[in-house]
């Protein structure tokens, strides 16, 4: 990976790139420290001292944004409304026929459903930024802060508007740079900073443990929890790049004089090809009950269970609950986005075919088979790589979302592998010797 760096800043069009992007991650992590207007900035940082790491249910989004969600600033809301836009139009492509006809039509239909993605965002980041104005008013957003209630000193409705427009903005700014940096840098630019989040929690999350450790001035639990990460990172490293290769063979056809196909090539069925949306998904939908429980302030027998057993990630409950639906969103993704049907159709239309499977339906019906034994590990590796932080980190002091657990090893993973391999390809095409030197 180091060598794939050094080589793209020998070339001259890549280091540009590459330069480009470090200047766009520079402005994007300065954002992130500018408090809107209306805002008291000093009650702010004693209640994020006061919390310590404990972030409650705010905790996932506070991490996509790299910290600025619990700072409230320009850039609070992050990546978080884009992410959750793509995922929706996603969805929304197996159930609405328009979308899916775009998606069939190539680029043109790419380009009409990435606009409708930004209008989404917009729409999201309004909706996400009243819900966090509000909840800041209301001193909600830092539960066992002394001056959680003067965050926002001025509870006018002017500059309550002036504040949701400041984080929309804000939002659209970060999906600009991160468009930016896929037309104009290295390419995949949201998922890039989206690993500049959560990279950014990285050293303050190692700190922390080191700080509450007991064992040789906390150096002990430092080191025992950087070991678990490297072997966690190589883990994940390892099914992340798994995969099922089901040989596909393709027909000669006469054009004329001419013969084409014949070749044989393979369909590559990854192990974990949901890849983080599922813990994304069931950390979400965790956060519904507890979160309907700190808004209505309710001390009832079913408010109290919730926070015992839901709200508590080291409750028993909580933990087999989310096991259970990171595996069922698995199974349900994988069931959306990857059609057996369709690429059965698509073999047949070219001549193609499995070996000792016929074309049409049986191809389908076998690629379906396939898809869903493979998932069976995948979704269970999900699940337990989502559980590290509970079950082995929180004797560190560590939380569910620290770097080394759950949806951030997964992303930061994943990202730096795409990225690493996009730097080598495009190095490979600007240093192809060919067969005549």
């Amino acid at each position: 990976m180091l060598t794939a760096f050094a080589r793209a800043f020998k070339t001259p069009d890549l280091r540009k790139k590459l330069l480009f992007t470090l200047g766009i991650i520079v402005v994007y992590r300065l954002g992130t420290h500018i408090p809107i207007p209306g805002v008291d900035y000093k009650n702010v940082q004693e209640c994020v001292d006061q919390a310590s790491g404990n972030q409650g249910l705010f905790g996932l989004v506070n991490m996509f944004s790299g910290g600025a969600l619990l700072q409230i600033t320009v850039f609070a809301l992050g990546i978080m409304p884009y992410i959750t836009a793509s995922i929706i139009l996603q969805l929304l492509t197996v159930v609405i026929p328009r979308l899916e006809a775009l998606k069939k039509e190539g680029q043109a239909g790419t380009a009409k459903i990435t606009q409708y993605t930004r209008y989404l965002t917009v729409a999201l980041a309004i909706l996400q930024g009243t819900g966090l104005v509000a909840t800041a008013r209301s001193g909600a957003l830092f539960s066992g802060c002394t001056v959680a209630g003067q965050i926002v000193p001025d509870q006018a409705i002017f500059t309550t508007v002036v504040m949701v427009i400041t984080m929309t903005a804000g939002t659209a700014v970060v999906m600009w740079l991160g468009e930016l940096i896929t037309d104009r840098g290295i390419g995949n630019g949201m998922s890039i900073l989206m690993f500049i989040s959560i990279a950014a929690t990285f050293p303050s999350a190692l700190w922390a443990i080191k700080k509450q450790g007991d064992l040789a001035g906390g150096w002990i639990e430092f080191g025992t929890v950087i070991l678990v990460g490297l072997v966690m990172v190589g883990l994940v490293v390892f099914v992340e790049q798994a995969q099922r290769r089901i040989p596909v063979q393709y027909a000669k056809r006469m054009i004329g004089r001419r013969s084409y196909g014949g070749t044989s090539t393979y369909i590559p069925l990854k192990v974990n090809q949901a890849g983080v949306i599922p813990v994304i998904f069931a950390s979400s939908l965790l956060y519904i009950p507890a979160l309907i429980v700190q808004f209505s302030g309710s001390t009832a027998g079913w408010a109290t269970w919730i926070q015992k057993n839901l709200a508590d990630t080291a409750a028993t409950p909580h933990i087999i609950l989310y096991f259970l639906l990171i595996v069922f969103f698995a199974f349900f993704y994988v069931a959306i986005s990857f059609n057996p049907e369709e690429v059965a159709d698509n073999m047949k239309k070219y001549g193609g075919f499995i070996p000792g499977i016929r074309a049409g339906r049986p191809t389908a019906e076998y690629l379906s088979y396939v898809l869903n034994r493979i998932t069976w590990p995948g979704s269970l590796y999900l699940g337990l790589i989502a559980l590290v932080p509970t079950m082995a980190l929180a004797g560190f002091g560590a939380n569910q979302n620290f770097p080394f657990g759950g949806t951030s090893i997964l992303i930061i993973v994943g990202v730096g592998l795409e990225t690493v391999k996009q730097i080598e390809s495009q190095l490979q095409q600007r240093n192809y010797e060919g067969f005549l030197r």
